[in-house]
């Protein structure tokens, strides 16, 4: 294991020198600068391990290391020396990222556990790193599967757009991943290491969204009684996905834009503003433009959503995946102790024949039913025969001219799952691979309230 490496930095030659024999005899490689420009300058060719500085210097003081240090080497800790101690001193330093806080003279025993200490600190996050890295090179966009020239893009496009700080629209059909999309955009950010919070706008009442996002005060309504923290509050420093955004209330966009604008918010029933730092990543599957020009959606929401718009391909604009994910999906959902079957060729042709108007997540339930029929090493075509054949809307391509729409097939479709479940509704939404409330839309925009619309 190489030796740690330490910059001292203090105008006071003999201070220098002094820090510089006790560590080097400690085993530590030591780096030293005579004044805070020299240390930056240091820092700007190389990283360290630690950083011990002295506060007062002339020209840039122990403070503008510090800043420095923490922008260029987020992992390297630093250690305040200064024989001017203060209360205001210690907390500023602290607030800025500092490990720690040493006033003059200090006992050499004290130095050597807190240096011992930091660098177990950095070591620590270096490792944790490393790790999450290489489990990011085996994720990542890898878990977006696919070989299709669609999907290509899609991966390159998310690699690009997840080190640019800024809020994305992330548009496409329900069911081709719009969320997985989302956290492999914060996985591989600067934001990684912070939270993932995902809330979809579409399951809650106004009130609920109020408090699930800017939690309460306590003593705020009846029944509560101690103080909530929202999923803006608590997701601080990271993501927040939003998903079905364009199913969000009016007043509730008035309110989430006012966040992204102060970057400040509000918990309910309270007085004192909370300020918050988090990238906003927003999925939909309508057209929030024209949503935006009809007015049923805030069109200055909608600017601060669409900095960046990543479009996620339906799985009929990439029948060639289909396979892929098939056999995917065998393998997820194949008991452990069991090898999973795998797809004939004609098996795998006829799953590429259907239009999937559930896309991948109507695919997933599918295959979970395939694994019921097939018993052996290879799925037939016999075997998809209860869900491509009589019981889904399957589309064939044939040589007919006067093609139904697609929402034609996909209100055929709901309407033959929910006689097959007998019209109960959350048995027809895990069918299809949607939400309850998702459900309840479709059945109203298409008048299935009446199951003989």
């Amino acid at each position: 294991m190489k030796p740690q490496k330490i910059l001292i930095v203090d105008d006071e030659p003999i201070a220098r020198d002094n820090l510089d024999h006790i560590l080097q005899k400690d085993g530590y490689l030591t780096l030293l600068a005579e004044d805070g420009q020299q240390a930056i300058d240091i820092l700007k060719q190389e990283e360290v391990d630690l950083v011990l500085t002295d506060l007062r210097m002339k020209g840039r003081d122990g403070m503008a290391v510090l800043a420095e240090a923490k922008i260029l080497w987020p992992s390297t800790e630093v250690i305040v020396i200064t024989g001017y101690a203060s209360v205001d001193t210690a907390v500023a330093a602290m607030r800025q990222g500092a490990y720690h806080y040493i006033s003059k003279p200090f006992k050499i025993d004290e130095l050597r556990v807190i240096v011992e200490k930091a660098l177990e600190k950095t070591l620590l996050r270096k490792e944790v790193h490393h790790l999450r890295q290489r489990v990011y090179d085996q994720t990542g966009t890898s878990r977006i599967i696919g070989q299709s020239p669609k999907i290509h893009t899609l991966r390159e496009t998310i690699n690009q757009v997840a080190q640019l700080d800024c809020n994305v629209l992330i548009q496409g059909e329900t069911g081709t991943g719009k969320e997985l999309v989302a956290r492999t955009l914060h996985e591989l950010s600067p934001r990684a290491d912070k939270r993932f919070m995902a809330f979809n706008c579409g399951a809650f009442t106004e009130e609920l969204i109020t408090s699930e996002l800017f939690g309460h005060e306590r003593g705020a309504f009846t029944g509560a009684d101690k103080i909530k923290k929202g999923l803006l509050e608590m997701a601080d420093g990271g993501t927040v996905f939003f998903d079905e955004v364009g199913e969000l209330p009016l007043s509730m966009q008035v309110k989430l834009l006012r966040v992204l604008q102060e970057r400040t918010l509000l918990r309910v029933g309270g007085t004192e503003e909370i300020s918050v730092d988090i990238r906003i990543l927003a999925a939909t599957n309508k057209d929030l433009k024209r949503e935006a020009e009809e007015g049923a959606f805030r069109t200055d929401l909608f600017y601060r959503l669409d900095v960046l718009t990543i479009t996620v391909p339906s799985l009929s604009e990439r029948r060639e995946d289909i396979p892929l994910l098939a056999n995917h999906f065998l393998a997820k959902h194949t008991r452990p102790g069991r090898i999973a079957p795998r797809l004939s060729t004609e098996a795998a042709q006829r799953l590429m024949l259907y239009e999937y108007p559930g896309n991948i997540r109507e695919l997933e339930n599918i295959v979970q039913r395939i694994l019921i029929h097939c018993g052996g090493e290879v799925v037939e075509p016999q075997h998809l025969v209860a869900d491509l054949g009589d019981s889904a809307a399957v589309v064939v391509r044939d040589n007919r001219q006067n093609w139904p729409s697609l929402n034609e097939h996909e209100k055929q479709y709901i309407l033959e799952v929910l006689d097959e479940v007998e019209g109960n509704k959350s048995s027809a939404a895990k069918i299809l691979g949607i939400d309850r409330v998702s459900l309840w839309r479709k059945i109203k925009r298409y008048g299935l309230e009446n199951p003989d619309a």
